[in-house]
């Protein structure tokens, strides 16, 4: 018995198998674009170039582009050219390894798409040769997909966000759980700036080479609270109003695991139709609601909702780079520069002295009263601790930039990077800011 079933398995194995095997992409649909010609005439994200590739579902187009001279980035753009003045980048397929002129999109009969250098060098590829797939599409909420005969997605832009999550996409344990900002307009590789779904919600940090792991700058605890088990997955939604059919709301939905339950986070609102939006991490580590109304002839793009913003939930003294490398703020404005002299009006020059010895005797610390660092507000410290064994273990540790502590609770918080510190009312809350003493 046991034989004729291994018989059984070993047969339906073969039939699969065969199958797979069988399912190509017809000659007609399969293509090799090359990176070359005249660049695009409109305006878009970055003030980058472009070319056009013949791969589209409007607002969505499939783009080489580039910002750095030699260096494209095959990228999906949204937006249309009759009522949009800049249009915008929601996919990009190798941030950080970019090709040149004359670099190949190819997709084969074996069904892979594979970007290649002019060279050769494969820079990026769906990895799903000879596994059923038979077509390409760019579906109407933007999502690119490679799929079997039966519809099925056997790959899909959306399992691979960068910095931005369009309505329908999602983020999931076990799979893409992060956006990763990008450096700057000119530097497309990542940047210090990350959104992660961790079981417990979401998180922000902020990595710094000074560091030895990131900061947190915001968790979504203030949104909703998970006590028990844990998030699993998490997508961005756009719902009409009910009651008022004149709202559409971007909501996320988000499961939870042990036990199991579903729930619903309003975040934004417009009047019209916002199926075409987007949540983007920015440069800056700030998080925006961008939506995007096709029907307009101008100002067809809008910003709905930014998370760090002085009539938002949370201002953007929470941003850790909000005043530079070192600044004091206050109402979501820099109002000064911390020197062991006192405060000074700020500028972007602002910038605490580099200690550059760990020897006892060659550096100080300076005090400021009613001060927080941008991690206090979401992390617990260390404590209960003398504020004297607070600033030992900031002096015997030579990356440690500055040390804060509040007294009415006995916490101690080790600074690795200052950048942006914020004013507050309670004036137990100490910083200490590690000084040269030559």
């Amino acid at each position: 018995m046991a034989s004729i079933s291994l018989l059984f398995f070993f047969f339906i194995s073969i039939q699969l198998l065969s199958t797979i095997s069988l399912a190509v992409v017809p000659a007609s649909d399969t293509f090799k674009y090359v990176n070359e010609g005249d660049f695009g005439d409109y305006t878009v994200e970055y003030d980058a170039y472009y070319q056009a590739l013949p791969l589209s579902n409007s607002p969505f187009l499939l783009c080489f582009y580039n910002t750095t001279p030699t260096a494209f980035t095959l990228a999906l753009r949204m937006g249309t050219i009759r009522s949009d003045p800049v249009l915008r980048w929601v996919w990009e397929a190798n941030r950080g390894n970019p090709v040149r002129e004359n670099a190949t999109l190819t997709f084969s009969t074996d069904g892979n798409l594979v970007l290649a250098d002019a060279d050769g060098r494969i820079a990026w590829q769906t990895n799903t040769a000879n596994k059923g797939v038979v077509g390409l599409q760019i579906l109407p909420n933007g999502n690119m997909v490679l799929h079997d005969g039966k519809g099925n997605f056997i790959w899909q832009s959306f399992d691979s966000p960068t910095d931005t999550l369009l309505v329908g996409q999602s983020l999931r344990a076990g799979g893409p759980s992060r956006l990763v900002s990008r450096f700057s307009e000119s530097n497309n590789v990542d940047g210090a700036y990350s959104l992660v779904m961790e079981p417990k919600g979401l998180v922000m940090y902020y990595t710094s080479p000074n560091s030895v792991r990131p900061m947190v700058y915001w968790t979504s605890s203030e949104w909703f609270t998970i006590d028990k088990g844990g998030l699993s997955n998490l997508t961005l939604k756009s719902e009409a109003d009910s009651d008022e059919g004149f709202l559409y709301y971007l909501t996320f939905e988000y499961f939870v695991t042990n036990p199991s339950s579903n729930s619903n986070r309003n975040m934004a609102y417009s009047q019209y139709n916002n199926t075409y939006s987007y949540l983007r991490l920015g440069i800056d580590g700030n998080l925006r609601f961008l939506t995007f109304n096709p029907n307009v002839e101008e100002n067809s793009w809008e910003v709905i909702y930014t998370f760090f913003d002085r009539r938002s939930m949370e201002g953007e003294c929470q941003l850790p780079e909000r005043c530079g490398k070192f600044g004091l703020c206050e109402d979501s404005q820099c109002v000064a520069c911390p020197t062991p002299n006192g405060l000074i009006g700020w500028s972007k020059d602002c910038e605490s002295k580099k200690v550059t010895s760990c020897k006892s005797g060659e550096f100080g610390y300076y005090k400021l009263e009613g001060v927080d660092h941008f991690t206090i507000k979401y992390t617990r410290g260390d404590g209960g601790m003398k504020q004297s064994d607070c600033e030992s273990k900031c002096s015997k540790d030579c990356k440690c930039m500055g040390y804060f502590y509040h007294t009415d609770r006995s916490r101690c918080w080790i600074a690795y990077d200052l950048k942006t510190l914020t004013r507050v009312g309670n004036s137990t809350n100490l910083a200490y800011i590690k000084t040269p003493k030559k």
